[in-house]
């Protein structure tokens, strides 16, 4: 039997992952390179030259405005290390079926709550990010209904069912 390429695409394996990412300085030189690729750019008055200051935080040689690497992003005044956001992000972005916000909170030792936040703020950026682009070629729709089992009418027409539609854009081969 064929195996399916969809399910079976590399991805990145997680020792692979913590080698990456595993420690808080290989995180924020992440964060860095993906926020500023060419180097530090002072958010007020767009100068290139800038120094980091004992706390953490940048400054502009020209305008002396300072930031820190997160202000404006999803971990900005956040008190987890952004080890745990990164590995939080990989785990709900590697598996198939979801994660949920308890066993988010299991897996990255915090509690239930943080893990519900965390999670719900990941998700909402997920969403914001690709809203305003329109699909385009080979686009795959489905739909269904959403909605756990109650008395009364089953299939689709149940008054406690949610109906949506997903969209995905695909290439040739699928992905």
């Amino acid at each position: 039997m064929a195996r399916n390429p969809i399910q079976f695409q590399s991805g990145l394996s997680l020792p692979a992952f913590l080698e990456q990412y595993g420690t808080e300085t290989q995180c924020r030189a992440a964060l860095f390179q993906h926020r500023w690729p060419k180097g530090f750019v002072c958010p007020d008055c767009g100068n290139t030259t800038g120094c980091m200051l004992a706390r953490g935080v940048y400054q502009c040689h020209h305008c002396h405005h300072q930031t820190s690497l997160t202000a404006g992003t999803i971990f900005h005044a956040t008190h987890l290390p952004l080890t745990t956001w990164f590995l939080a992000i990989y785990l709900l972005t590697q598996r198939k079926t979801g994660l949920s916000a308890l066993q988010l909170s299991r897996e990255l030792g915090v509690s239930y709550n943080t893990a519900w936040k965390l999670k719900h703020k990941l998700l909402q950026v997920m969403l914001e990010r690709n809203q305003g682009e329109a699909l385009e070629g080979r686009i795959e729709i489905d739909d269904a209904y959403l909605g756990g089992e109650r008395s009364g009418k089953p299939g689709r027409g149940a008054e406690h069912k949610f109906p949506f539609v997903a969209a995905v854009q695909t290439d040739e081969e699928g992905h």
